[in-house]
């Protein structure tokens, strides 16, 4: 059995479908699964074809509860730091995608599974989620980027609320306090994710890995965040893309971009 599924939503390969496959542990990633995640997270990075990556998983009842404990139970200190900097590439190699991620969460996404759907660009989920980083309550912290994005996705007071208790959040609760994009049943959270990313996947690839390297940058200081925005800006304005959506503004019909 497949510990991770890689798949396509079409021939042309513009969105492709990452999906977690440990049902038996609600989708916990053991060291096999952080290996594999981190290999295909720098593939599609370097993909010319994927327009819009989707992670998600195989059942409804979880999306990901973060490490596997018992592995991690017979680990020595050693085998523990050489796994958590495996886990640290993996979230950066997330976060670093070139293209729009999107979180697509049914069930439990919890610690490092939260910090999976905190290193995605967007968040959809079903009725039934529940979040939470859950770290402190095991005599950690999230170490996977969850203190450092959560107050990026709510109000810092309310994130620092979920993570000093480590509570479980309603997916009602996350909706409210501005984590999710979007909260559907749990049955549409797949098509859902597909249609956003088919939206995306229309539009012009390098103009929107471009707002996206912008928008992350966002942070910081506001003359250097200005002058990447210029940079980027006029990198994307020499492609072929470019032209090809002005012809077809005045052609009257939909542009054919092909990330040039």
């Amino acid at each position: 059995m497949s510990l991770v599924k890689l798949d396509y939503v079409d021939e042309l390969k513009y969105i492709a479908v990452l999906t977690l496959n440990r049902p038996q542990v609600k989708h916990a990633f053991n060291t096999e699964t952080i290996k594999f995640l981190l290999s295909t997270f720098r593939e599609l990075q370097r993909s010319e074809t994927v327009r819009v990556v989707i992670l998600t998983s195989s059942t409804e009842d979880a999306f990901c509860t973060g490490a596997d404990l018992k592995e991690r139970n017979g680990m020595t200190d050693d085998e523990w730091r050489q796994q958590h900097k495996l886990i640290e590439d993996m979230y950066q190699a997330l976060a670093e995608i070139k293209q729009p991620t999107i979180a697509a969460v049914n069930g439990y996404c919890l610690a490092g599974g939260f910090e999976l759907a905190l290193n995605s660009d967007l968040i959809i989920a079903g009725e039934e989620a529940k979040f939470g980083l859950t770290e402190v309550l095991r005599g950690i912290m999230p170490g996977g980027g969850g203190a450092r994005l959560l107050p990026k996705r709510v109000p810092l007071h309310i994130a620092k609320e979920w993570l000093f208790t480590g509570k479980i959040i309603s997916a009602n609760e996350a909706l409210d306090a501005g984590l999710l994009n979007m909260l559907v049943r749990p049955d549409e959270v797949l098509q859902e994710s597909i249609t956003l990313a088919r939206a995306i996947a229309e539009n012009a690839p390098l103009g929107v890995q471009g707002v996206k390297r912008v928008a992350d940058a966002s942070s910081l200081d506001t003359d250097v965040a200005r002058r990447f925005e210029i940079e980027v800006y006029n990198q994307v304005i020499e492609s072929e893309d470019r032209l090809e959506g002005i012809l077809a503004f005045n052609e009257k019909r939909k542009p054919r971009f092909k990330g040039m």
